[in-house]
């Protein structure tokens, strides 16, 4: 295994979709600004559209006029394929676009190298929706303000 490989900190991946017309391009600035400070590495990015008949078809990252987007050029590491475009398509909604992006988390990179060294291995993992998080919260305050009300009721 070549010796990059051994010092990458974990690798994610996503995939936004963007509501018809959604797709602006000022969020651009910000993925080029984690870039820059060495927080993420891009190692594939990838367009994709579900036209409103329902087929999916790839967007060339040059055919969007986003100038942020040539920092990006030749990130194509060979992860991301017509398959998972394909899979994009699927959840995506007729008429929306979607950027699926893989990138390395080069902040985590010492402490996943160390952790390797070690012999310990990621075993499971995954994102919480800030949505979801939300939603958990406000369930929670609801189920706690009533209980407080009945407190101050005695």
């Amino acid at each position: 295994m070549p010796d990059e490989l051994l010092e990458m900190g974990p690798i994610d991946y996503l995939c936004v979709e963007f509501p018809d017309g959604s797709l602006k391009g000022d969020a651009f600035p910000l993925l080029l600004d984690l870039v820059d400070r060495h927080i993420i590495r891009v190692l594939d990015i990838a367009f994709v559209r579900k036209n409103l008949d329902g087929t999916v078809t790839a967007i060339e990252g040059r055919d969007l006029d986003f100038a942020e987007l040539g920092a990006f050029h030749g990130a194509a590491s060979g992860m991301l394929g017509g398959d998972d475009l394909r899979e994009a398509g699927e959840v995506l909604t007729a008429g929306s676009a979607a950027v699926l992006l893989v990138y390395e988390n080069t902040w985590a990179a010492p402490l996943a190298v160390k952790l390797r060294q070690n012999g310990a291995q990621l075993v499971a993992g995954g994102r919480i929706p800030v949505q979801a998080l939300i939603a958990a919260l406000d369930e929670t305050e609801s189920a706690f303000v009533p209980a407080v009300s009945q407190l101050g009721g005695r």
